[in-house]
Order: C-alpha cells, then structure tokens, then sequence
C-alpha cells in the first residue's frame, strides 16, 4: 500500500511545515493546536526526525500555563484562542511515552516530565462526579459540566501513557491510576455522562482507539456504526449525515480495527483513502464525493501524521507501533481486561533514573 519512501515522503512534508522554533501548525501559516501538534510530533519520530519531534515537544512545554493548560489555537507563537481544554492538556503525555519508545532519550523525558505532569493533575482536577472530565474550563478557572466523549477517550490514553511515564521515572501519582479507573468505567457504562455527538465518527470509533473498550465489545462497537461513516473504497466520514470522507479520521478508525485484532480491515481503510495523497507525500484534509471536491482545500500536518502512524501500527516498523493497537501495553487501570494486562510494563522499557 505504502513503501518505505513513499512514508519518508510524508514524514518530509510534515517537517517542511515546521516553523524555526518548532512550532508544528496544520500548514504553514497557520493555527497551531496543541493536541494536533503532539501528533504531528509523533509522526517526525516515527520517520526518524527525532531532533524535529524534540524540538515540537519543547515548544509546546516553554508555552504551557502555570495551571497545566494551552490555549486552543496558537499562531506564530501567540494565542489565538485562550481556552483550556481538557484534551490538549492530557496528550503531551502521549507525545512523550511514544518518544521514549522510540528514541529512549532520558533527558527528554525528564526535561518534558514537570509539562507533562501539570498538564494531567489539570486533567483530573477537571474531572466530574461519576468518572468523566469536563471538556474545558470556565472563566471561573472551574471545569464545565459537559463532557465531550472522543476527548474522554483521548484522555483515557493520556492517563495510563502518564501512569506509565510516572513509573519509568518512579514517582508514581496514584491520583491519576483513580482517575483513569473511574474514566474507564464512564466510557464503557455510562453514555449519558457524555454529550450527544453520535453524529461525529470520532465518538462512535475512539473509545477503541483510546484503549477502554476492548476484545468481543470493542468489535461490536465497531460492527454497529460501519454502515454509517464507511464508504466503500473512499475511507470513512467525518460526520454520518454529510457526503464527506475525511483522511484523518479514516486512519483513526484504521488504528482501532487494528486494536480490534482486525488489521485486514484497517489495511483496507489505509488503502481507501489514498486518492486524497499530494504528490509530495502530503494529504489533503478531506473529500466531498457527490462533488468529486477536496475540502476544505488544505493539506494538514495531523492528516499526513494520521497516515504515518497507521502505517507504522500495521507494518510494526518501530519500537511504538504498539502503542495504539496494544491497550495492554498500558498500565492496567481503568479497562475492561485488567487482569489479562497485569504484566503492562515491557521489560526493555528501562527506567529513568534521577
């Protein structure tokens, strides 16, 4: 589907994009968002730009807030957007367990380890009664009482990625394995503790993706919602009621097959949405299909990251294509299987030492 050049390619066009202090925006010129910006980085790892990805990873510690957040949206350097939200602050920890994986640079770690721990006790401070966290903050500085489902999931990973960091670097922080326990518990029995987005592909695929459902209901879920988001040969909508097939998203659902232990099926997906590959290797956002129309008329950095990691996931290429499709790679807390996943911690993944 892929060749290796054809993956450095896409790995070139994302660095391409890189501003001088490291900032990853979509595209040049354009809005940064935090969230978004960690999966770029991770991409530049996986190509091997591991200075890159360090250089991502530093800018976005020197601009986190002394509560733990990032603003919304950053252009050249500067906030655009100043809300706090909860998913940007939890996937630094992502960016960083992936890193080590692949690069195993203490010092990074170290150096990233106080962000990444002000942005996850923000996290589960932000957490509401009954397990789920508040999407953002108020002025207030309080969390607000909707809870967004595909961030929820997001920070389910966060957690157990931080859970895991705090192990390597032994200062364990038992506030987040009760967190991500009790997250774990919304996200698998409780959907009334999330808003309603079921239109939104992202809330049907990504408590798989995120690693808190798993085995026969991960593959259930995934059966339910096929016939809505998938077209045949195209990849997968963004949204069920609009004619619109989206690169990132379609990778995204890749990932999650592959956790499902259904990685013919995600190959498949990979393989349908290459008709929005440039010719440099990078990938347009998305295509309307009535309209034989790419839009919106951008080819984003987190799109072509989007690919990266799903070739990397379902070739095995790295040292971390696990980390998306092996929850129980994590630390146990909070899913479904905890004690098939009691020995989570791989024995070559070392320890960082004060």
């Amino acid at each position: 589907m892929l060749s290796g050049e054809q993956v450095r390619a896409t790995v070139a066009a994302i660095a391409a994009e890189q501003e001088s202090d490291g900032a990853l925006p979509w595209f040049g010129g354009g809005r940064l968002d935090p969230w978004d910006a960690v999966e770029a980085a991770m991409a530049l790892d996986v190509g091997g730009e591991h200075d890159r990805a360090r250089a991502a990873y530093r800018w976005l510690a020197r601009r986190q807030r002394p509560d733990g957040s990032w603003a919304s949206e950053y252009r050249a350097g500067a906030e655009v957007s100043p809300a706090a939200e909860s998913n940007h602050a939890g996937y630094l920890a992502v960016g960083v367990w992936h890193s080590w994986l692949l690069a195993r640079d203490p010092g990074l770690v170290a150096a990233l380890w106080p962000a990444v721990r002000r942005g996850l006790d923000l996290v589960t401070r932000m957490q509401l009664p009954g397990g789920a966290v508040g999407w953002a903050l108020r002025p207030d500085g309080t969390a607000d009482d909707t809870a967004l489902l595909t961030g929820n999931a997001s920070l389910f990973q966060a957690l157990r990625c931080g859970t895991a960091l705090a192990a390597l670097l032994g200062e364990p922080q038992p506030d987040w394995e009760l967190a991500v326990a009790d997250l774990g518990a919304a996200l698998r029995t409780r959907p009334d503790a999330f808003a309603d987005r079921s239109r939104y592909s992202m809330d049907w695929y990504y408590p798989v993706l995120g690693g808190a459902v798993t085995g026969a209901a991960a593959d259930a879920r995934l059966a339910t919602g096929w016939h809505r988001f998938v077209v045949p040969g195209l990849g997968a909508r963004c949204v069920a009621d609009r004619p619109w097939v989206t690169g990132a998203e379609t990778c995204e659902l890749a990932l999650a097959l592959a956790a499902a232990g259904r990685p013919d099926a995600a190959l498949e997906q990979v393989a349908a949405m290459q008709h929005l590959r440039a010719d440099d290797g990078s990938y347009w956002t998305g295509y309307v299909y009535p309209d034989d129309a790419r839009w919106p008329v951008e080819r984003t950095t987190w799109t072509a990251a989007a690919v990266v990691l799903a070739a990397d996931a379902l070739s095995g290429a790295t040292a971390a294509s696990g980390l998306f499709t092996d929850p129980g790679a994590l630390p146990p807390a909070g899913t479904d299987n905890s004690q098939e996943t009691a020995g989570w911690l791989p024995g070559g993944a070392g320890r960082v030492l004060p």
